[in-house]
Formats: structure tokens, C-alpha cells, sequence
């Protein structure tokens, strides 16, 4: 099969196409013809800088994808040849990911793709979904007339998160830049917050009575985590999706501090099926029509991912870049 691999860590112009063995189905396992596959930051950082998990990087890297299974292991029963399925599988840890013409994935990490999404579509979502969902759900257990506050609107993982929260029945209050406003008005939160003309003692005073937010959820982090400890209530929770340098404001208000990391089952080996259960239950919301992925309008195939890791660094990207076999 093709396949587009990559032997060190550098810019795009890593990668490199060439011709690799099919994968054979083992135990607990299935192969999946690459239908579509998606870039996340994730993937990026992986090519281009040292990360706790380049020592065992494999050859193959994107973990999202979505296709059509070729090969069932005797011993996997929920799945069978011709299924079309969509999971993030791979591209860390050791194990091939998705720029390939076919990639053998655990079973336990897959679902069965949204009716309704094409393959490209679908390929969006399994990243962002499950780290939405284990923001909100697993760790913040947001329950409905929940004050939830969702940084970065039009992100990959806030784009999702947004909808989520209004599946959960939570009121949703979310930030965007002025770029994005168009596309921040069609998530469905209950407010809109452009963060470059309102402070978070405007916003928090506006949608809160002053009180704080119940749950938030900060998919943009790095300095922005102050801005989410700040619009926080007294013992209130916070979820995000990176390091944070200084917790002085947790301990202050009695916070409680959800760090979110989907990638602990791949590279830990544990709660796999966790993960395919998620994505069952996201593929039902979005065949409800709850959950919707924005797709970036860039066309690019899997063996142009260097020029798809080039758009996704220049920051013009709107909504998820995804790449077709």
C-alpha cells in the first residue's frame, strides 16, 4: 500500500511517500481502508517538535480517521467487513495512523460513522469529540441550567464543545474573535462573547449576575487560563486541554480542575473502549442534527498532508482541515 511516513521530526518537507506492507488484522484488531483522515494540532506538534511521546513516534502519524473495514479479527464481533467507521486510532505510541491507504486499528477505539456525515466530515470529529465530551461529561458532569463558559468558539475542540454543552441542556456563554463572528453565530450558544471588546467582568456581570460561571471549559489555555479562573464562581469547576503554570487561583476560589488529555488510552494502553463508546454516542447526536463539524474549505488528499500541516500553521484555516484517500 502507499503510505506517507515520516523519519524524523522537522518542517513539512518531512514527509515522504513510499510503499509499505498492508496491515494484517490481529487479535482485538480490524483493518480499515482510509477513506478520510483530519489534521489536528496534535499531529502538527508530533511532526515538527519533541513531545513526551516522539521517542516511540511511529512512521505513520494522524490519528483520526474515517473508512470502510476490510478485515475483522476472529475474535472482534461488533464490527464486520463493510462497515463504515470513523475513531482516532493511531499516530502515536508506536502505532500507525491514518496517512495510509489502509490502517490497522483496535477495535474498541471505533464506532460506527454518523449516516448522515460524509467520510470527510466524519474524519473531523474524533479527536475533538472525545475531548469535548470528557471536558464536560466525564469530568465537569454538566448537567442541564448549568452557566457553562466555552473559550475559542470556532476551535476545533471548542466548535464541538459548544454544541455539546447545549445537547447537556447547559446555558451556554462562548468567546470568538471579531473574524469569526459569523461563524461563532451558528453553534447555538445563548451568548456570544467577542473577547477583544468585552472584559470578564462585563461578560461575567452580563450572563452570571455577577455570581461566575458554574463550569468552564478553555480550549485556548496559555495565558487565557486566568481569564477562565477569573470568570469562575467560588467552587466552581475549570477544564482544559493544556498545562497550566500557576495554580494560586484554583486554591483561592476552591476550584475544581479538570486536566483533559484524550490521548492517555493510547499511550497507557487503558479504558480503549471508553473511547468507542463515546464516539457512538456522538454519531448519535450528530444524526439528530445536534452536533454539526465545520469543515476548513481547503481540498487537500492524504498525500498532500504537507501542504495541509503548511494551512493549518498559517492560521487561515476556518474550521477542520481534512484530507482524503
Amino acid at each position: 500500500m502507499k503510505a506517507m511516513i515520516i523519519k524524523e521530526i522537522g518542517s513539512s518537507d518531512v514527509f515522504q511517500l513510499v510503499e509499505k506492507a498492508k496491515p494484517v488484522a490481529k487479535a482485538g484488531h480490524m483493518v480499515v481502508e482510509v477513506k478520510a483522515s483530519s489534521v489536528n494540532p496534535l499531529d502538527v506538534m508530533l511532526r515538527s517538535i519533541e513531545l513526551p511521546w516522539s521517542a516511540n513516534l511511529p512512521e505513520v502519524l494522524h490519528g483520526d480517521v474515517a473508512g470502510i473495514v476490510v478485515e475483522v479479527a476472529s475474535d472482534v464481533t461488533n464490527f464486520k467487513v463493510g462497515d463504515e467507521v470513523y475513531g482516532m486510532a493511531g499516530g502515536i505510541n508506536g502505532v500507525d495512523g491514518a496517512l495510509a491507504e489502509f490502517m490497522l486499528v483496535d477495535a474498541r477505539l471505533m464506532a460506527q460513522k454518523p449516516t448522515t456525515l460524509t467520510m470527510k466530515q466524519a474524519a473531523a470529529l474524533p479527536l475533538v469529540a472525545i475531548t469535548s465530551y470528557e471536558a464536560l461529561v466525564q469530568k465537569m458532569n454538566v448537567q442541564a441550567g448549568d452557566n457553562v463558559l466555552i473559550h475559542g468558539a470556532t476551535g476545533g475542540v471548542g466548535h464541538i464543545a459548544v454544541q455539546l454543552a447545549k445537547v447537556l441542556g447547559a446555558n451556554v456563554t462562548t468567546t470568538y474573535g471579531t473574524a469569526n463572528e459569523a461563524l461563532a453565530k451558528t453553534l447555538g450558544a445563548d451568548n456570544l462573547v467577542d473577547y477583544s471588546k468585552q472584559s470578564v467582568a462585563e461578560y461575567v456581570a452580563a450572563y452570571t449576575d455577577g455570581q461566575g460561571f458554574d463550569k468552564i471549559f478553555d480550549t485556548v489555555a496559555g495565558d487565557n487560563i486566568e481569564k477562565s479562573f477569573e470568570a469562575a464562581k467560588f467552587n466552581g469547576h475549570v477544564a482544559t486541554i493544556l498545562p497550566i503554570a500557576d495554580p494560586l487561583q484554583i486554591a483561592l476560589k476552591s476550584l475544581s480542575f479538570h486536566s483533559v488529555l484524550m490521548l492517555v488510552p493510547l499511550c497507557h494502553g487503558i479504558n480503549h473502549a471508553a473511547h468507542g463508546a463515546i464516539l457512538t454516542e456522538i454519531a448519535e447526536y450528530v444524526d439528530a442534527g445536534k452536533i454539526t463539524p465545520i469543515i476548513d474549505a481547503s481540498d487537500y488528499s492524504i498525500w498532500e498532508v504537507a501542504q495541509a500541516h503548511d494551512h493549518h500553521s498559517s492560521g487561515k484555516a476556518v474550521g477542520k482541515i481534512t484530507l482524503t484517500a
